[in-house]
């Protein structure tokens, strides 16, 4: 084992005691479903924090969340939550559901088809719970 993962095993060790400590409850805490906590921010807003205000002759939310999307899968899909957040701005920001596949699909290169196939999957997932949310509103 080398120093690095020993200081890591460490490290998740205290943390795992210090959730312990704090609340028992929080060592098995798993984030799935957090990622809806977060409410859509309108795209209006979203071009004022991650475009058109700091730099209005930069990129567009839109374009800035297409890139975070295609970082999160390229390096292997992982972050879950983070990938459907990314994906429910990016509708809200005016992405069509082809081209967030194509964002995923793109980086099939970088973070390998298993990579892209979870993405889409979770992508999938954003788009059928938009697409529920109509519907009952519809009601």
């Amino acid at each position: 084992m080398s120093d690095f993962t020993k200081t890591y095993a460490r490290m998740m060790d205290q943390g795992t005691a210090m959730l312990k400590a704090f609340n028992p409850a929080l060592e098995d805490f798993r984030p799935e479903g957090l990622d809806r906590l977060m409410p859509t921010m309108p795209r209006d807003w979203m071009n004022a924090m991650f475009g058109n205000a700091f730099n209005p002759d930069g990129l567009d939310a839109k374009t800035r969340l297409m890139i975070a999307l295609a970082g999160l899968v390229a390096v292997g899909a992982t972050a879950d939550p983070q990938i459907k957040y990314t994906v429910r701005h990016l509708r809200e920001a005016g992405a069509t559901q082809q081209e967030i596949a194509e964002v995923i699909y793109q980086m099939s290169m970088l973070g390998g088809l298993p990579a892209m196939n979870h993405a889409l999957e979770l992508a999938q997932e954003v788009f059928d719970e938009r697409k529920d949310d109509h519907e009952e509103g519809d009601a």
